[in-house]
């Protein structure tokens, strides 16, 4: 069992950036891959980003590749999610999931939610 809570949402402008928080519980964080999704009124969860259980190999979505930076500490048992150059686009409720399958990028395949933390970027 891994119970995840996220923070570090808020309001920024356009342009600006912010850094996501993931705290895990559980004794076996360094064995799961961490994914960020979010969800935009209205519309369906899509995927951000995805790191594996030890760090080596991370994916991005097309729409952040290049501004958004996954990584993890599993000694304090956090995931990051640190993002740049920020988007309206990029508003959202932003998702911390874990699971013990190798880099998954669908929110199905996904074991594990925190509740959410919300992100409004202003143009």
């Amino acid at each position: 069992q891994v119970q995840l809570v996220e923070s570090g949402g808020g309001l920024v402008q356009a342009g600006g950036s912010l850094r996501l928080s993931c705290a895990a519980s559980g004794r076996t964080f360094s064995s799961y891959s961490m994914g960020w999704f979010r969800q935009a009124p209205g519309k369906e969860r899509e995927f951000v980003a995805t790191i594996s259980f030890n760090g080596g190999s991370t994916h991005y979505a097309d729409s952040v590749k290049g501004r958004f930076t996954i990584s993890r500490d599993n000694a304090k048992k956090m995931v990051y999610l640190q993002m740049n150059s920020l988007k309206p686009e990029d508003t959202a409720v932003y998702y911390c999931a874990a699971d013990p399958s190798y880099v998954p990028r669908t929110p199905e395949e996904y074991d594990y939610w925190g509740q959410g933390t919300q992100v409004t970027v202003s143009s």
